[in-house]
């Protein structure tokens, strides 16, 4: 089938670097990071501002979430009908209308409303940015390569607390904002020279443009093994062509399990308490006795953290596994997460250089933990473990239950955390719990998918091989695991 006006011309065009491809494939991170990260300072401005209560600051907060998961809901039936490449592009339209209503907000009911604008945007791309990087990876470097969307998360919280810092002595906190239209135009204008995918090309039917995008990000194969590639992906696109519904395969009890372990991530990489902590750290810090620039420059602190241990993480996805980096990130999080807590409860609150420190340091080894585990590792996850069919609804359905979470966790947060309630220090101990579950989960339930093709595991998970219980990867002819099957053909 010929198509001359496609999402995918680049690629049949001129050669894609690959490098080019990746990086601003993943350039929605920035978007999503920016947003997250620069509410911290805003409601530091604002709280004062405004005289916002609890109640008002959960609000504004959670309204991001709230808007992303109908952005994430909508993601899964946009991208399988325009592609991933045009429905990230239209993200970014979204986050820049979102952005310029908010900053004419003047009373934190505007705001809300804006900032959920701004989070339908942020959904649509959260959704589908780890499928189109992990449809572009090839199998012994997918890991690193969606990494790269957690790596640009970080990148953008990590501006955004600098941003933060750099205005707040003139109180801008329409400037903060405004730092996102930058992110959003820089990945509109990247995506259009970048190509679709070639799982959704050929699904389309246009195998030639699905070609040459597989000859861009595999240049050291034959024409073979391209050969060999393209068939094993027709032959996944036409088993799940003789499937339901995209959303009812979902349910089929071959993919169910692993709706259960994309349900899992995405609730415990939230209830894990990252975006508690992202959110008001620097009001926190606060309330225990650090100036507001103090504050916030302690998160610019974080956030360079945060950044170094995604790079690390970015080189051990694909030689340590998916879970061993779940199980050690949530280790180290129950743990920094106690101290933290008893830190905060028993240090007498007027040595507030001891408590403000130690706090300090006790929430930059969590954030490490969290980087290292349950931050790159559950993106990489959700971009992988479904069949191709239903990966866009089941990335959706992810995306929309990690949405929420994020809604429920940065909603309630300044109220549980308020010295009424269970203060601060009760708080960092409810997370340390959940983190223990975490890591009972990622040992006992949560499979492993390093080293397999998509097509593989999909393979896998329709012969049962694939199941929640800590399979290991494949083989190919010289036995060693990693090797690309999806290069390989059947016989």
């Amino acid at each position: 089938m010929a198509n001359t006006a496609s999402s995918a011309a680049p690629a049949a065009r001129r050669p894609v670097n690959r490098a080019t491809l990746y990086t601003f494939g993943a350039f929605g991170g920035i978007l999503f990071g920016y947003d997250l990260g620069v509410i911290a300072g805003v409601l530091v401005l604002l709280a004062k501002q405004w005289s916002l209560t609890a109640f008002q600051k959960g609000a504004i907060t959670a309204s991001l979430s709230v808007g992303a998961m109908v952005g994430a809901l909508l993601a899964g039936r946009l991208c399988n009908r325009i592609g991933r490449r045009l429905t990230i592009m239209a993200a970014a339209v979204v986050v820049i209308i979102g952005t310029i209503a908010c900053v004419t907000a003047g009373g934190w009911q505007v705001m809300m409303l804006t900032r959920g604008v701004i989070g339908i945007g942020i959904g649509l791309s959260s959704a589908t940015v780890p499928t189109y990087l992990a449809e572009l990876a090839p199998a012994r470097v997918r890991g690193a390569l969606g990494s790269l969307n957690q790596l640009f998360i970080v990148t953008g919280i990590l501006i955004a607390f600098l941003v933060d810092y750099a205005l707040s002595s003139h109180n801008n906190w329409k400037g903060m904002f405004l730092g996102a239209l930058i992110p959003a135009v820089i990945l509109i204008v990247g995506l259009l020279v970048l190509p679709e995918t070639p799982r959704w090309l050929l699904s389309q039917g246009r195998d030639a443009e699905a070609r040459a995008v597989l000859a861009a990000t595999l240049p050291a194969a034959s024409e073979a093994e391209l050969d060999a590639e393209v068939q094993d992906i027709r032959d996944i696109i036409r088993r799940d062509t003789e499937g339901r519904d995209r959303w009812r395969d979902l349910w089929q009890p071959w993919v169910r399990p692993m709706v259960l372990v994309a349900m899992v991530l995405a609730i415990g990489q939230q209830f894990s308490g990252v975006n508690a902590i992202n959110a008001y750290f620097p009001t926190m810090l606060k309330s225990l006795g650090f100036a507001t620039r103090t504050a916030l420059l302690s998160a610019v602190l974080l956030g360079v953290v945060k950044f170094l241990f995604t790079v690390w993480e970015l080189f051990m996805v694909d030689r340590w596994g998916r879970r061993p980096l779940l199980m050690t990130g949530a280790a180290v999080m129950t743990v920094a997460l106690f101290f933290a807590g008893l830190v905060i409860k028993e240090v007498n609150p007027s040595h507030k250089g001891m408590l403000g420190t130690l706090t300090l340091l006790f929430l930059i080894i969590y954030l490490a933990g969290y980087e290292l585990g349950w931050g790159a590792t559950v993106w990489v996850m959700i971009g992988e473990i479904f069949p191709l069919r239903s990966r866009a609804a089941g990335t959706g359905l992810a995306t929309t239950i990690l949405w929420a979470a994020t809604g429920l966790v940065t909603a309630v947060f300044p109220t549980m955390s308020d010295k009424k309630n269970l203060g601060i220090g009760g708080a960092m101990w409810v997370f340390a719990g959940i983190n223990i579950v975490l890591l009972l989960l990622a040992r006992f339930y949560i499979p492993e998918t390093k080293g397999r093709s998509l097509e593989q595991i999909e393979r896998d998970l329709r012969g049962g091989k694939l199941s929640a219980n800590g399979a290991e990867p494949a083989t190919g002819a010289t036995g060693e695991p990693g090797e690309e099957a999806g290069l390989v053909s059947e016989t």
